[in-house]
C-alpha cells in the first residue's frame, strides 16, 4: 500500500500531503521517543506516534519514514503544520491510540 492509498481510505484526518505519495508503506513503527526513532525507524514505515512537535519532523526526515500518524488526537501547534508542509513531510491524525492506529495500518497492508 502507497501512502496516496492510505491517504485514498480516509481513515484518519489529513495534516500534510507530502512528497512521497507513492512511496511503498513497509510497516507500522510505534515509538514516542526521538532518539530511539531515529536510530531504529525503518525507512517506509508509517510511523505512530503521540509527539507532535517539530522535531518529529526531523526524525522523520533523517530516517525516511513513508509518513507520520499522530495518534490519540493530539493537538498539532500551527509551526508544525506548517514545518510538515515545508518539508513536504505527510502527516495524518487519529482520535485512536498508538497500538489501535498501527494495528489498523497493519492490517490495512495485510488486505
Amino acid at each position: 500500500m502507497t501512502v496516496k492509498e492510505l491517504l485514498e481510505k480516509k481513515i484518519y484526518e489529513e495534516v500534510s500531503v507530502g512528497d512521497g505519495l507513492s512511496t511503498e508503506i513497509s510497516k507500522p513503527y510505534c515509538c514516542d521517543l526521538l532518539s530511539i526513532a531515529m536510530g531504529k525507524a525503518p525507512a517506509g514505515s508509517c510511523w505512530v506516534t503521540v509527539m507532535a512537535n517539530v522535531n518529529t519532523l526531523a526524525v522523520a526526515s533523517l530516517t525516511e519514514v513513508a509518513c507520520v500518524i499522530v495518534a490519540e488526537g493530539m493537538q498539532l501547534e500551527e509551526s508544525f503544520v506548517s514545518k510538515a508542509v515545508q518539508q513536504g513531510i505527510t502527516v495524518l491524525r487519529s482520535s485512536q491510540p498508538v497500538f489501535d492506529t498501527a494495528y489498523a495500518v497493519q492490517k490495512l497492508l495485510e488486505e
